[in-house]
């Protein structure tokens, strides 16, 4: 404290004085975050899932190739919904939350199918290797808006895409129906040292309002879900696994 108070570079010293505080502050939300996060139901289910026993794995997979009752969309494909929307789990956090969902497989790259989960207009952008995005022109739930259905991790680490010939780099507008094989579930990650698990990504993101998509990584220009699925899928309200539910949105 006299250190502190002695006149000599005081701005100097209240300055660190302030960045240490901060620093403090953040690393004990940080600590406390993650406590949280080992003490969620949801992240012991990520523990058994990365045991690889098959009979624990076989207990979180989910296979809907039905829409459940009520529900517009079918799920792309089967596998754990391990990381959901809004999910503040790493490598996302509370600031920048999972904008979509991300299902898991229990196979190795290029073997688990994944669907269309609506009728809509595949587009390919020219650089896309392992994404696929699709416009749906009468959002089922909010006739008269556009949104688009995004799937991503369709292809292996090198790049090599799982993505089915029909959809070649640089498609536009091809009509697919519900159902419809786009392609296989992959571990592409793009540039990042981080490797992923075998899996497939998949939001709904808004129109800019002249028919074309935004941003998908901008959590705010996603849409929740779980109604569209039937299932509970937002991390706000989900308890542990997931399938089709009566009520399947936050109240």
């Amino acid at each position: 404290m006299r250190w502190l108070m002695h006149p000599h570079r005081r701005g100097f010293k209240m300055a660190l004085v302030l960045v240490l505080l901060l620093g403090s502050g953040y690393l004990l939300n940080q600590a406390v975050g993650y406590v949280q996060l080992l003490t969620d139901p949801r992240s012991q289910t990520f523990l058994q899932w990365a045991q690889g026993d098959e009979s624990a794995r076989a207990e979180l997979i989910t296979e809907q190739r039905e829409a459940c009752p009520g529900a517009p969309f079918v799920l792309p494909a089967d596998g754990f919904i391990g990381l959901l929307y809004g999910d503040p789990r790493g490598p996302y956090s509370q600031s920048s939350p999972h904008q979509g969902i991300d299902i898991f497989s229990d196979t190795e790259p290029g073997l688990t199918p994944v669907y269309a989960a609506y009728d809509g207009y595949v587009r390919r952008e020219a650089d896309w290797r392992s994404t696929l995005i699709m416009r749906v022109p009468d959002d089922p739930l909010q006739p008269g808006r556009t949104i688009w259905l995004y799937y991503t991790h369709m292809a292996d680490r090198d790049g090599n895409d799982f993505i089915e010939e029909a959809f070649p780099p640089g498609t536009r507008e091809m009509f697919v129906e519900q159902g419809t094989r786009l392609g296989f579930t992959g571990d592409y990650n793009g540039a990042s040292p981080r490797t992923v698990w075998t899996h497939l990504h998949f939001s709904i993101v808004l129109d800019d309002g002249s028919g074309q998509y935004l941003n998908e990584l901008d959590f705010a220009n996603t849409i929740d879900p779980s109604a569209y699925l039937g299932m509970p899928l937002n991390y706000d309200c989900v308890p542990t696994a997931v399938g089709c539910a009566a009520n399947p949105t936050c109240k």
